[in-house]
């Protein structure tokens, strides 16, 4: 096959040896001196499509969206295949990135999605219906698995309640990668993968609180969570859904549930009986009715929240020391 005038040969010694220093050098964190090498690369070999999905693929790292764009449709147009390249699916980042709506929806489709026709009034691409899935949270940092519903290929909104040290609220949608590192499967067997964000795409002005819970029974702790959601916000017993794991296991395969009792993970870092972020099991069977509880929730409307869920049964709910966090 000849590409503009060019035959099709595998690159040069010279090409290979400046690509896999260069990548030696992303993983050092050196993005300046791999993208001189990828840059001279890409001179080398300026018909190669991987010369320029490679500089894209940098762009990525550093955030740079302009030029992860610029890179990525030069990469796209010189592939050989139709559809289904990754090329494409660096493409879509880029242009969802940049809001740039017609340039995303054509690379998914080009990739081999279905995009249906519905759009906000920005051109957004609506309607995806991709399910929900676990993003890691600052992945190269403090790292948090939450749950989320997919908006499209690169946008996950954030459902569950992130612990402060993230950063980051509910309700935000976070710009995430293409490729899964790990998964988390559910009671009914479903599992669902997990991405790593990349940014923040759109943030929540909902605030985020740390309550101290005195819940008699969980259906005491389950009424404040419904409470919550009937009112449009949210609120999470992070003493029941907290799990402290070390990076191999968060980017396994593993079970979300809360392992109750004398359940023992060996894959669980946290510590029995202690509530809140430092562990997430009773020591047995018992209740502890003293939860550490997250609530997502305007300021004008917390604390009649939680004064409202204790005065429907007063004598198995209490609350204290209320503190906004995040």
């Amino acid at each position: 096959m000849r590409i503009f005038g060019k035959g099709r040969h595998r690159p040069s010694a010279s090409w290979r040896q400046a690509t896999d220093r260069a990548f030696t050098l992303i993983g050092d964190g050196r993005y300046e001196d791999a993208g001189a090498l990828l840059t001279r690369a890409a001179d080398l070999e300026p018909w190669l499509s991987e010369s320029w999905f490679n500089l894209a693929l940098l762009h990525k790292f550093r955030h740079d969206w302009e030029q992860a764009r610029t890179t990525g449709l030069r990469a796209v147009a010189l592939l050989e295949r139709e559809s289904g390249a990754p090329d494409w699916w660096n493409v879509g980042i880029a242009a969802t990135a940049l809001q740039d709506w017609p340039l995303a929806r054509r690379a998914w489709q080009a990739y081999g999605l279905k995009v249906p026709g519905g759009a906000t009034a920005a051109g957004e691409p609506t309607g995806m219906d991709l399910g929900s899935a676990a993003v890691r949270l600052s992945p190269e940092g403090e790292a948090e698995v939450v749950w989320g519903r997919r908006l499209d290929p690169a946008r996950i909104e954030v459902l569950s309640i992130p612990l402060p040290s993230s950063g980051r609220r509910w309700g935000e949608v976070v710009l995430h990668d293409g490729v899964p590192h790990g998964e988390r499967t559910i009671a009914a067997g479903h599992s669902y993968p997990v991405f790593d964000e990349i940014e923040l795409w759109a943030p929540s002005p909902v605030p985020t609180w740390v309550v101290l819970l005195e819940a008699a029974t969980e259906s005491d702790r389950d009424a404040l969570e419904r409470l919550a959601a009937d009112a449009g916000f949210a609120a999470e017993d992070w003493s029941s859904s907290v799990r402290l794991l070390c990076r191999m296991c968060s980017e396994s395969r593993m079970p979300s549930d809360e392992g109750d009792g004398e359940h023992l993970d060996p894959h669980d870092h946290s510590e029995p009986g202690h509530p809140g972020p430092l562990g997430h099991r009773t020591d047995g069977q018992l209740w502890v009715p003293e939860r550490e509880c997250g609530v997502a929730a305007p300021a004008s409307l917390v604390r009649g929240l939680l004064d409202g869920w204790v005065a429907d049964s007063p004598d198995s709910r209490d609350w204290r020391d209320l503190e906004e966090v995040c």
